[in-house]
């Protein structure tokens, strides 16, 4: 077990054991700070899922109101004139087929893909390159689509993935601390919703069991999940 530090000790103790409405979270976060850096601000889900069945798989994506406070470097993949749409919404690298050889051989200096569907039986060469790294493109997540233009747009506004992993646990940003608290609010708010509008229909019982709310190196802060839901309803 990792040890912590005094800084460490001493934001835990400011932080109660209780839960928190996530207008009441967000502040706390804030003010317990202790890093010299701009964390990023990340919320944890625990469901109640069970990953192994596709049927109870919990996948997503979400464009955040007020984005992470970071532009990702997005590389679309088209021929033709949809290399022009793409350019022109923003793409930082814009390419044909011959890119599939160039990432083969080692070139990663992208942090997103997207392709269109004619693309896909090349870049489809590059699932165990792309896949560990979560940047293979995925229609379920709007990252192979004929507007390509849209998908790079999106991803430039702060367009969030978030999916399940095999422990039935989400990690996803929702902004830096240095943002509004208002602003990181409405962007909690809208992956919230996002997830729990993602739920399964074949998970059964409670779906959220438990959310935390916490920043790169400080501690965590428990949501009280009913407040999640008034919200979602709201």
């Amino acid at each position: 077990m990792r040890k912590r530090g005094r800084k460490y000790a001493a934001a835990r103790a400011q932080v109660a054991e209780r839960t928190f409405a996530l207008n009441e979270a967000i502040p706390l976060v804030q003010k317990v700070k202790y890093a010299k850096f701009d964390e990023t601000v990340e919320i944890t889900f625990r469901l109640g899922v069970d990953p192994k069945h596709a049927d109870q798989m919990v996948r997503g994506t979400v464009v955040l109101p007020h984005g992470l406070g970071k532009t990702k470097k997005v590389l679309a993949i088209a021929g033709g004139e949809k290399q022009r749409e793409a350019q022109e919404a923003g793409a930082d690298i814009v390419a044909g087929e011959e890119i599939v050889e160039k990432i083969q051989g080692g070139f990663m200096d992208f942090e997103a893909v997207v392709a269109t569907p004619d693309m896909m039986k090349s870049v489809g060469r590059l699932g165990k390159v792309l896949g560990p790294r979560g940047l293979m493109p995925n229609p379920k997540t709007g990252t192979v689509t004929v507007d390509i233009a849209k998908a790079v747009r999106e991803i430039k506004a702060g367009k969030v993935e978030f999916r399940v992993d095999k422990t039935g646990i989400i990690h996803a940003p929702v902004g830096k601390l240095s943002f509004a608290a208002d602003s990181l609010v409405a962007n909690a708010h809208a992956l919230v919703e996002s997830i729990v509008k993602a739920k399964p229909a074949a998970a059964k019982g409670k779906y959220l069991k438990s959310v935390t709310l916490s920043s790169t190196m400080g501690p965590g802060v428990r949501i009280d999940t009913t407040h999640i839901d008034v919200v979602v309803k709201h």
